[in-house]
């Protein structure tokens, strides 16, 4: 019991500590002039049980008004690939939900979100993914998530990384990772002219994800 009740104290305090983080506006990685432009409202799910860990990239503007991650078309898309429930996808006794970035970027001078900050994943993901050792399964969404996550073992392109996903779903150290695109609007076409991903990669993502939240 003293087990268990110590990492439940070890996730609140890191929870709260999250909360309460305010780097990317107080100490910019770049100075000054890069601080982030809003007040910042991190956005994660530390879980206890879970084994399924979703990395993502980072808060678009949706999620941070709401501090609900993944509550966007994006999220709809993601929930469709696992086929899980919205119920299901934020039991956090089910998922843990950590992206790269805790907090929403901004947008570029084109209007689309911005990288992750660079403060965050150094600062907090090796402390937060060390406080989570029953994590099984690692779904890396996007390019930043492959990244962190497969480190020098990624390809050159995300075609390429989530392709050879077999080559890190069945390496035999830690938790399995399972390379995946960004589920964004913006990669409909990307998922027209690889119907490999829907045939081939969604029946494992399917079969997976039900045998560790069921």
């Amino acid at each position: 019991m003293d087990g268990i009740a110590g990492r439940h104290r070890e996730l609140e305090t890191l929870r709260q500590a999250i909360k309460a983080c305010r780097i990317c506006r107080d100490t910019p990685a770049r100075g000054e002039g890069d601080r982030l432009p809003h007040e910042p409202r991190p956005v994660a799910v530390l879980s206890q049980t879970a084994r399924v860990l979703i990395a993502g990239q980072a808060p678009g503007l949706r999620v941070h008004e709401s501090g609900l991650p993944f509550n966007d078309a994006s999220g709809n898309r993601l929930r469709d690939w696992m086929s899980v429930s919205r119920e299901e996808f934020y039991d956090a006794d089910r998922f843990a939900i950590v992206p790269m970035g805790f907090c929403f970027p901004g947008y570029d001078d084109k209007g689309g979100d911005l990288p992750p900050r660079r403060e965050c994943a150094p600062f907090w993901r090796a402390r937060v993914l060390a406080a989570m050792p029953q994590i099984e399964l690692v779904l890396a969404v996007g390019g930043y998530a492959h990244a962190w996550h497969l480190g020098a073992r990624r390809k050159k392109s995300m075609t390429e990384t989530v392709e050879n996903w077999r080559d890190y779903f069945f390496a035999n150290e830690g938790p399995r990772v399972l390379p995946l695109p960004h589920p964004s609007w913006r990669n409909t076409g990307w998922l027209k002219k690889n119907p490999w991903f829907e045939a081939d990669v969604l029946p494992v993502l399917r079969q997976n994800v039900d045998s560790l939240i069921r």
